[in-house]
């Protein structure tokens, strides 16, 4: 597939997609999602030769300025049976299999937001193992701007990552949240000069791509632990540790403490 809205490019183990529309400001619409869903598709595949971490970011002015209201996303206006129309269409067949494909991605995943990261595109900035802010970036949950309801799962993620009250807050009054209150507020894991943005999230996704492969069980022991009970949860991570145990990267782990040096992981 020839991408047109985004670029797919490899720095060594880690691949780094950028949402590249400069034109709508990198907005989130059919076309442009379509393409991420193929990119994070081939990665999940293997089929991006040596990647073992991915970055997510957005050119020029803005990370994603939420969906592409003149040019069809989420808030597009297709008519249900009843001939009413159904906002929540695209989010159907679209955007929510995108989002659980995020969550179920078989490697890290580090966004760096720069500028807006606005409506579904604040969600996908969220969706990050790692979330990595430039000083002037901003979070908006604009959707009651325009009469709609918060979607890209953000019901789900805001609360459990800053809590009922100040998700309450960011949905129902709209506001800016300023990347440096976003930190405070335990919503990211970075905030940092807007120069030093790339720099700072390609050298924690390369923390990431040169770990073991138990990485993979941890995010997904992280995701999981959303929704489980406690008893659910530890018989999670005995399933996981029985994966991980067997992996070559955990026989090198445990040889290079005996041996007092830096473990060589291959992520296998």
């Amino acid at each position: 597939m020839a991408y047109q809205k985004i670029k797919l490019e490899t720095h060594g183990p880690v691949a780094v997609i950028t949402l590249d529309d400069p034109a709508t400001m990198n907005a989130a619409g059919v076309d442009l999602v379509g393409e991420l869903v193929d990119a994070f598709k081939r990665l999940a595949a293997g089929e991006i030769e040596g990647a073992r971490a991915v970055v997510l970011t957005g050119a020029g002015r803005g990370f994603c300025s939420g969906a592409n209201l003149a040019g069809g996303g989420p808030a597009a206006r297709p008519r249900a049976a009843d001939g009413q129309i159904d906002a929540g269409s695209a989010l159907e067949t679209l955007y929510n299999p995108f989002m659980l494909a995020l969550r179920d991605l078989p490697m890290p995943f580090v966004t760096a937001i720069n500028g807006a990261a606005a409506g579904v595109g604040c969600s996908m900035a969220l969706m990050g193992d790692l979330i990595v802010a430039g000083e002037s970036a901003y979070f908006l949950q604009a959707f009651r701007r325009i009469g709609l309801v918060p979607d890209g799962g953000s019901t789900y993620l805001l609360p459990r990552m800053i809590g009922r009250a100040r998700a309450m807050e960011m949905t129902l009054l709209g506001e800016r949240l300023p990347a440096a209150k976003a930190l405070e507020w335990g919503l990211i894991n970075r905030c940092v000069p807007d120069e030093a943005l790339m720099a700072e999230a390609m050298k924690l996704a390369g923390e990431l791509a040169n770990g073991p492969a138990s990485l993979k069980q941890i995010r997904k022991l992280m995701w999981e632990s959303l929704d489980h009970h406690f008893a659910d949860q530890l018989s999670a991570e005995r399933h996981a540790q029985a994966i991980a145990g067997r992996t070559g990267d955990f026989q090198e782990g445990v040889a290079a403490f005996l041996q007092k040096r830096p473990a060589a992981f291959k992520g296998a």
